[in-house]
């Protein structure tokens, strides 16, 4: 067996049309599986398809745009998916929202629960979507990517990191219910990662500096770097891993002086 084989498995990853998401989605692809490229947009969801089945010159990918705000296109999704890749294997929860940066006193009801059902209750909703075919099967391997910012408070991202230390709950508690079933659940938390979703964060030099002159890697981020360990969880080389959440940080929750990562 080899670790990190991937082939013959089907895997959905939400928010895979850039970033985080579209790197994940390249990795699992380049080791066997058939991925899923899934966000809002069909046409950026189509573009980043094809040029995956060029690269590796095979049908590795499809695509199936869908809202994740919304549960029928989350069951259609799926759906599609069954249709045309067969039963789900591989499932990575990658899309989330953040529309409110300051202190928690000054969120809305309508930002805070946006956060909430779009990072953490949309998230549950797929899971439940895929579990039933990964128990019968039994063989599932599921993967949240949180983030560092639900291990630790902030002045302006609480809301988000909120919705990001519940997903890491969520997955503890699937990984005991499911874990007889031989279905892993598991969290990723990333620090901060050079992607559009943290421009704001990384390209303000002294936002940058300050993020990363304490961090032991002395950088941020890359989304590759993320990936490596999605493909790693979703493998049989993190077959006994389940219930965990994977800190991709460059050391920064480790350091006395860690910048205060707001990814």
């Amino acid at each position: 067996m080899k670790l990190f084989d991937l082939s013959g498995r089907s895997a959905i990853i939400t928010g895979s049309s850039r970033g985080i998401g579209l790197a994940i989605a390249r990795r699992l692809a380049e080791h066997g599986a058939r991925v899923v490229i899934s966000s809002r947009k069909a046409d950026v969801c189509e573009a980043e398809a094809a040029r995956i089945n060029s690269e590796l010159g095979r049908d590795a990918a499809v695509a199936i745009s869908a809202s994740i705000s919304s549960k029928p296109d989350l069951q259609r999704l799926v759906a599609e998916t069954n249709r045309r890749l067969g039963a789900v294997r591989i499932l990575v929860c990658n899309a989330a929202t953040n529309p409110y940066y300051g202190p928690m006193a000054g969120i809305d009801d309508a930002q805070f629960r946006k956060i909430l059902e779009n990072n953490v209750i949309a998230n549950h909703w797929l899971m439940q979507l895929v579990a039933p075919q990964m128990i019968e099967g039994r063989d599932g391997a599921i993967v949240i990517v949180s983030s560092v910012a639900g291990l630790k408070g902030s002045g302006m991202i609480g809301a988000y990191g909120v919705s990001k230390a519940a997903d890491m709950a969520l997955a503890r508690n699937l990984a005991v219910e499911w874990g007889p079933h031989n279905v892993r659940v598991n969290c990723i938390a990333p620090g901060l990662v050079k992607t559009d979703f943290a421009r704001a964060l990384w390209e303000d030099p002294a936002i940058l500096a300050g993020e990363t002159s304490g961090t032991p890697l002395r950088r941020i981020g890359m989304p590759d770097e993320i990936a490596g360990a999605a493909v790693f969880l979703a493998s049989s080389a993190g077959s006994f891993v389940t219930g965990q959440t994977l800190v991709v940080d460059g050391g920064a929750t480790v350091a006395w002086h860690s910048g205060g990562s707001k990814q």
